[in-house]
This record gives structure tokens, sequence and C-alpha cells, in this order.
């Protein structure tokens, strides 16, 4: 009980402070549980963001929950889930409910630091996970070719390809010996319930729609929809956007102007995007909506990622241990590292940095978490109330 609690109560901090999207979220990870708590080291950390790049869904909360199952088992998982995603859940029901009234938020200081901030977090990952993924000039220009292909094709499927050449690379070029120091994913999950748990999110993926038809059930229509988009997006939260606005708009379920003022919400907390969903579900106009809506929609959406993870993870700790798949891995990691550098870029420094005072209060912040070893969330605290006082001037 203790173990599954202490999961919870870490990752309901991150949820409460982890500003910027799925990067920085990454980011965050990785300075609370690998740097400062040693749950894990920077080799499996990487191995584990490497599968979540491959699967679809919310890349960062998958790495979040897999992180839960290492420590605490498959209730860690669930706590892990539950702590980052309830914050921005519960103010986006909120929000639903009418406490939409400070309108648009794009110009707040205090925001704005925000996003800063999440400039500086993940420079120090990028930086910190270059040294320890690309020690050498192979490596190095790896993930700068990766970065490049990710800036050229700003899609899914540009990052998916940068990481899929990485692998093809590694295999071919980057060989490895096995190391049986390699800490193992001590996940309690069997090949058994792997494959049922890939059964299970086949049958629902193709089933949900037709059972949904038959019954005439606008509950199970409404989970169809937010399950399909959960399956079916790769490169994270702002790719579902499009997946969620086709489901529910269209059919009337909520209207475009609303779909469109709790997208700007939900970029204004912290957390992952895909709790959006739970905004989705409160608004809509007809039941089941609400509280109840909302967590069924959220429910929803996040459903694949878990019987995903469960039918993976079993298979990828056997995999990650043989020499080729090491070979490969050195290069996905490479590349992942490439998938960094770009969104270093873009979108976080250039939806961050506009101006000599914003360049200065970022590399503040960089020396705050690198050098002075200060906590993200005070980082976070000290980034919001900078760009408060430096718009004053």
């Amino acid at each position: 009980m203790t173990m599954w609690r202490e999961v919870f109560a870490v990752f309901l901090r991150l949820g409460l402070t982890s500003f910027g999207g799925p990067v920085a979220h990454l980011s965050y990870f990785r300075a609370e549980l690998v740097e400062r708590r040693k749950w894990l080291d920077e080799k499996v950390y990487a191995d584990i963001v490497a599968l979540c790049q491959f699967l679809p869904g919310p890349a960062s909360s998958q790495v979040g929950i897999v992180l839960g199952m290492l420590r605490a088992g498959f209730l860690g998982g669930l706590a892990a889930w539950a702590g980052f995603t309830l914050p921005s859940a519960l103010a986006l029901i909120l929000f639903a409910y009418g406490l939409g009234g400070i309108g648009d938020m794009s110009h707040v200081a205090w925001l704005h630091g925000l996003k800063i901030v999440a400039v500086a977090v993940v420079a120090q990952a990028v930086w910190g996970m270059a040294k320890n993924l690309c020690p050498d000039r192979e490596r190095a220009t790896l993930a700068v070719a990766a970065a490049a292909l990710t800036l050229a094709f700003p899609s899914a499927a540009g990052q998916v390809g940068a990481i899929l050449a990485g692998g093809l690379i590694g295999w071919r070029f980057l060989p490895a010996a096995v190391d049986g120091a390699h800490r193992p994913l001590l996940i309690p999950m069997s090949r058994t319930r792997a494959a049922a748990a890939a059964a299970a999110f086949a049958i629902l993926l193709f089933g949900l729609p037709l059972l949904a038809t038959a019954n005439s059930s606008h509950a199970l229509d409404l989970f169809a929809s937010f399950y399909r988009s959960g399956s079916l997006v790769f490169g994270g939260g702002h790719v579902v956007l499009p997946l969620l606005q086709q489901a529910v708009v269209p059919q009337s379920w909520i209207g475009n102007d609303a779909f469109l003022a709790g997208y700007g919400a939900a970029q204004a907390v912290p957390g992952p995007l895909f709790a959006f969903a739970a905004y989705l579900g409160t608004a809509m106009k007809d039941a089941p909506n609400g509280f109840l809506g909302g967590l069924l929609c959220l429910v929803a959406i996040y459903l694949p990622s878990f019987l995903l993870l469960i039918a993976a993870l079993p298979f990828w700790d056997a995999l990650r241990h043989r020499a080729d798949v090491q070979s490969a891995l050195k290069g996905v990691n490479a590349a992942v590292v490439g998938l960094l550098l770009a969104a270093l870029y873009d979108p976080v420094w250039t939806s961050a940095i506009f101006s000599r005072a914003d360049f200065a209060l970022g590399v503040v912040a960089f020396l705050l978490l690198t050098l002075w070893k200060t906590p993200p969330w005070l980082v976070v605290v000290l980034g919001a109330l900078g760009a408060s006082a430096l718009a004053g001037f």
C-alpha cells in the first residue's frame, strides 16, 4: 500500500507542476525519478521512452504509467496515471462547468513564464540525455540528423520515420554486446496477460462501434469515439485534436466554439493534454455529460494506452537484452535525443522566447536547474514570478 501511495504522491506533484507539453513532461520525469529519486537508471529510462514513442497514445503519460508499474506493480501504474492526470482533468472539468470567465489567457504574464521555464527544462533534458546516450560522434551525428529530419517533416510520420531510421542505422552500424548488468523491467506481467490485453485492445477497437450502433446507445457511441481517438493517434496531445474535433463537432455533441475554448484552456494547465477529454465529456450537450461524462471520456481515451503497455512490456523486456536489439536501441535512443532537440526549437522555443528578457529568464532557469540543482517545481514558481515582474517594465 505504501509503495503505490508514494507513486501517487510523486506523480500528483508532477501533475501540478509539469507545464510545457509532452517533451517537457519527459524532462520532468527524468529529473525527478532518474536523477533525484534514483528509481531507475538512464539506460532503462531511455528504453522506456523509446518503447512509448513507438506506441500510439500519449507518450509522456505512457512513460509515467510504466514508471509507476516499475515502482509498485499494476497499482503503481494506475496511481501514476491518476496522480499525473488528476490536476488537469479537474481543472478542465471546472472550466466546463462555467469557470471560464478569465477569457483568453495567451498573453497572461505568468503563463508566459511557465513556457519559458519549459524551454530550460527541455534544454536540461536534451543536454543530460545527450551526454549519456550520444557519447560518441556517430551517435551525436545520428541525433542531429534525426532532429533535422523531424524539423523537415514536422508530423507524427516524420517522428516515427526518424526513430525507425535510427533503429536501422544502429542495428547495422553500432554493434553492442549483451550486458548482463542491465536492469530488467521488473513488472509482474506474463505473456498470457499480454496476449489477452492485445486481444482486448483489438476487440474493443472494432467491436465498440458495432455494439454502439446495435444498441443505439449514446454512452457507448461516446466511449467508442474516445477509445478510437486514443488508439490511433501518434505524436501526443496536439495530434489528437483533429481526431477529437472530427469525433464530437460534426455529431453536434459539442459546438466548435466551445471545443476551441476548451482546447485553449487545456494548454494553460499543467499535465497531459489528453485530459482535454474530461472537458469535452463534461461540456457535452446530451447525457452522459457533466462529471460523469468527463470521467467516461477520460477513461475511454486512456484505456488503449494501458492495454497496449500490458501487451508490449513482457516482450519488450525480453527483446531489449538481445545484442542485435541493443544495437538498434543505440540508434533509437540517439534518434529520441534528436526528437527532443527538434522539439526544443519547435514548439518549445518558438512558443516562448520572443525577446531578450525571455532569453535571459530562460538562461537563469537553465542555470538553476543544471548547476544549482533547484527542484523543478520551484523553478516553475520562480519563472512565473519572474515573467510577471518583467511584464511590469
